[in-house]
This record gives structure tokens, sequence and C-alpha cells, in this order.
């Protein structure tokens, strides 16, 4: 299950993301020589009228497309190669800037278009009497806010200056940040109050046994009940904008807290944990392997963007430098710069791989025992 779900997962959207770049570079007339589904040995393909050779590789672990005058697959160009007409680096530098940009691009518009579709298809899941959902109904048996004075009946107003609107909007400012210190402001008896508090760390399983770190004040809504409220079409769209970008504020919120060391490395996923949660999700049915899908194209996106070199975000910032410039980045130091950032890239896949593979159950217990 895990092996179907990652291949139906991320196969369809390494194609999808690569064919955004040959098809922007199609538009500008880039020459495209090869488009593989897969990295390694071609296993079956064809070339068409244009001269692209079309094929399936054995390792089904994403794609690429290789322009005339790459030197790789990886698109670094290639100092010894005659720029001629159709090469990629023949093309105007805002034209390349595009075509590296569509991959990403095309990954976003993924997202926007699943959220959209199930925002469509299903609604959106909102809250009846929203208000009275920041009333506090009740306090867990080691809530941090009634240890700071709040009391039943209090209505959240605000978290840390924030204003919050329903009971969601509070547990989506405070689940984030686990122990941080923070000032939640109430109304009680018509007056304003601020609580001053560190929220509790908490560790919560999924039905599949996955693991997350939470914060929380230990606080429950009096009342608000959830519906599912019908969405027109044209309403989905912004709708999924606006889900895709609380999504993406997520990610880099727990990103920045790996890297200040609030959270532990060991909470990044590489391939073997996507391919958990892929076949996890599609055991679920697909509204929810769809969903998880969008969440992976936005991952894609994001890292793609990264100024890293032998990333889509690293091609793009050599494009800036020479923008600067006003010509390109010496072959030189544009060859170390792609070996360091491919050095990079693989040491962060063998360290989520480790942490990947010891987190499956049987090695979990090996390491435990």
């Amino acid at each position: 299950m895990y092996l179907v779900g990652f291949l139906l997962l991320l196969g369809p959207l390494v194609t999808l993301h690569e064919l955004g770049h040959y098809l922007v570079a199609r538009w500008f007339g880039v020459r495209s020589e090869a488009f593989s589904v897969g990295f390694g040995k071609e296993i079956a393909g064809y070339t068409d009228r244009h001269g692209t050779r079309w094929k399936l590789s054995a390792l089904p672990l994403g794609g690429y497309v290789q322009f005339r005058g790459d030197m790789n697959p990886a698109s670094i160009p290639d100092p010894n190669a005659s720029v001629e007409h159709g090469s990629f680096q023949d093309a105007a530098l805002w034209k390349r800037a595009l075509i590296v940009a569509a991959g990403p691009v095309a990954n976003l518009l993924i997202t926007i278009a699943i959220f959209a579709s199930l925002f469509a298809i299903y609604g959106k899941p909102s809250i009846v009497a929203a208000e009275d959902s920041r009333i506090i109904g009740q306090f867990s048996e080691t809530s941090v806010a009634a240890s700071a004075g709040m009391e039943i009946g209090d209505r959240i107003i605000a978290i840390d200056g924030v204003p919050v609107e329903d009971f969601d909007e509070i547990r989506g400012e405070i689940a984030l940040y686990p122990s941080k210190d923070l000032i939640v402001t109430a109304m009680r008896d018509g007056v304003e109050r601020e609580f001053s508090m560190t929220t509790e760390r908490v560790e919560v399983s999924d039905s599949f046994g996955n693991t997350s770190v939470i914060g929380q004040i230990g606080v429950g809504p009096s009342d608000g009940e959830y519906v599912i409220e019908p969405v027109g079409v044209f309403e989905s769209v912004p709708l999924a904008l606006a889900h895709s970008w609380d999504v993406l504020e997520m990610m880099l919120t727990g990103l920045k807290q790996v890297v200040t060391g609030e959270r532990s490395i060991k909470e990044l996923g590489g391939p073997v944990k996507i391919a958990k949660y892929s076949g996890e999700q599609m055991s679920l049915g697909l509204v929810a392997f769809v969903n998880f899908a969008a969440l992976i194209s936005l991952n894609l996106a994001f890292i793609n963007f990264l100024p890293i070199p032998a990333l889509d975000g690293g091609h793009l910032a050599f494009y800036a430098a020479e923008a600067v410039r006003r010509k390109p980045v010496g072959p030189v130091a544009t060859e170390w710069a792609y070996r360091t950032g491919i050095a990079v890239v693989l040491v962060f896949m063998v360290v989520v791989t480790v942490n990947d593979v010891t987190s499956l159950a049987f090695f979990g217990s090996l390491f435990g025992s």
C-alpha cells in the first residue's frame, strides 16, 4: 500500500512539475532533448517529431526535462556547449527565469485546483454561533489557562494581540507553538483582561500511530456547532488561495522552529515517510488521498523555490545575479555552487531518510530495545 500510494502521489506531481518547465520552454522556442518520468536506465520511450525523447526510467523517484545546452538532467549549463538557436542558454534571461519558475508554479496551481475542487464539491466546514465558540466552557485537568486565572465564561478575543473570530482560530494561534509564552486577551463581565501563560507541550497521535507535538492551553468551547456550508465554484478559488496560504504559513513556522531548535529535526520527513503517509491516506479514501496530494504539491513548490543551487530556486538566484551584474556568473563559480547545492540536498536527504526509517514501527522497537 505504501509503494502504490507513493507512486500514485509523487509520479503525477513530479511529472506535472516537469511538464510546467517543458510547456513554457516550448512556448519560448527552447528545445527539450529528453523528458523522463523516473531516473536511471530507460525502460521504454520514443522520440517525437520535435526531437524530444519521452521515456519511462527505472527509478520512479521523480523525473526531469533536459533542455538543449544542459550538461545533465539537473539543468546545469554545459560550459563547453556552443550557444545555438533553440538551446536554453540562447533564450533571453527573463524567458529562462519563467521556464525555471514554471515547475513550482505548476505545483502551486495543482494545489489551488485540488483545494478549490474539494471546496466546490464538499463545501467548507464552518462553526454555527462562531462567537460563542470563543467562550470557555471547560478546562482540561492540566490547563495552563486555568492556572493563569482564566474562568469558565471568559470570552477569548485575541491571542498575543491577534484577534480571533472562533475556536478554530484560537486553536490555530496556539497549536503551532508548544512551550511558548503568550498573552490571551479575554472579556469578563464587560471588562477586557489579559492573562500571561506558557502553552503546554503535548504529543498527540493519529489513528496510525503517527505522533506530532502541538501547543495547548487546555480550554474547550461552551458552544458552537460544526456544519458544512455549500460553496459555489467562483467562491471556491479564493477559499483555496486562502487555505493554501494558511498551510504555507504553517510550513514556514514549522521549518523555522526546526532551525531554531524549538522542534526536533526528527519531525522532518522524506521519501519513506511520504510513502508511509501516502499509503495511510489512500486507505482512508479518495478525498483524504487527494487532499494529501495537494499538501505534497505545495511542499514541492516551496522546496523548489528555495535558493539552493541545483533546485529551481538556485537557478533563479543565478539569474537574479546575472540581471544585477549584466553578465552570467562565471563557469567556475557556477560549477562549485552547483556541487555545493547538490551536496546540501544529498545530506538533507540522508538525514530525513534516517529519520523516516527509524520512525517506522519495526526500527523504532528495535532501537528502543
